[in-house]
């Protein structure tokens, strides 16, 4: 019977390099605002309530249906009301359980997530921007129709999205800095 036997070979040493040339790579630290963290929480918390603001004082009028870009302010607030609850929640357990949210692959659905989900409130919200100034100003039939809520809803979405916008840039950073 031909069994190997084992052997042993010497393994140089790896060169030696100046410090100051290469310096040894560390982990960014944990900034407040990013996924894993209690300001990312917060962040997280604020996107859902005021998400969930515009799309309450949206639907408590009876005629936003009647106009399209209402109706997307309401489907791009319920995203982001998904979007920012799920990820609060998981920003909970990670608190609790002191892990931290660094991974490469969560990173990226974060930041793509948190990009799509901002693009879409903010688009939404510009958009009834337009309609609420158009009947406001243009038309001026704000007597006949809820123009308060309207401009009410759309403020409480660009609130929303301002408290996306800085997860979406803190997960970017994050990720492109790996």
């Amino acid at each position: 019977m031909f069994v190997s036997r084992p052997a042993v070979h010497p393994v140089e040493a790896p060169p030696l390099t100046d410090a100051a040339e290469n310096p040894p790579r560390v982990r960014m630290k944990d900034i407040q605002g990013m996924p894993g963290t209690p300001g990312g929480l917060a962040l997280r918390l604020f996107q859902f309530a005021f998400a969930v603001a515009a799309l309450g004082v949206m639907v408590s009028t009876s005629d936003f249906a009647s106009v399209t870009a209402f109706c997307y302010l309401v489907a791009a607030v319920i995203l982001q009301c998904l979007w920012s609850i799920s990820l609060a929640f998981l920003d909970i357990y990670a608190l609790l359980v002191k892990r931290s949210l660094r991974n490469s692959r969560a990173l990226c659905l974060f930041t793509i997530g948190d990009g799509i989900t901002s693009t879409l409130t903010f688009a939404a919200a510009c958009a009834s921007a337009g309609i609420t100034v158009l009947i406001g100003n243009d038309l001026n039939v704000c007597s006949q129709n809820h123009c308060t809520s309207f401009e009410t809803a759309t403020a409480m979405a660009f609130i929303s999205w301002f408290a996306v916008s800085p997860s979406f840039l803190l997960n970017f950073w994050s990720l492109a800095s790996r």
